[in-house]
């Protein structure tokens, strides 16, 4: 039997609704992100990010009916920060295609 590896993948939660959050690409496909620990995905997106753990198979699942099949595992921001209230809260790579820790990139379906 075939082991599914266990994602942290960034939520939003709504009153009592939970919701995948999801990103964009430098040419604006959306994406969905997994982290391999909560401590890679704290990092990025600050302790306070609500997550849920997910194996690949059942995030696949949500996305496809959004159209989305472009998975990135352990995405690092490499855009210059900027602060200020305007950029407050978004999370945008700076190249067409995140590049992950491990170096490896999910394939597309």
């Amino acid at each position: 039997m075939a082991r599914v590896v266990v994602w942290h993948v960034p939520v939003t939660v709504t009153g009592r609704t939970t919701s995948l959050r999801l990103f964009r690409l430098r040419d604006g496909r959306r994406c969905a992100v997994g982290f391999s620990s909560a401590g890679a995905l704290a990092e990025l997106l600050g302790p306070e990010q609500a997550t849920v753990e997910l194996g690949e198979p059942a995030l696949r699942a949500l996305t496809a009916p959004l159209g989305i099949d472009e998975l990135v595992l352990d995405p690092r921001l490499v855009a210059s920060p900027v602060s200020g209230p305007a950029t407050a809260g978004a999370v945008r790579p700076a190249s067409g295609h995140p590049a992950s820790r491990s170096g490896a990139r999910l394939q597309r379906r």
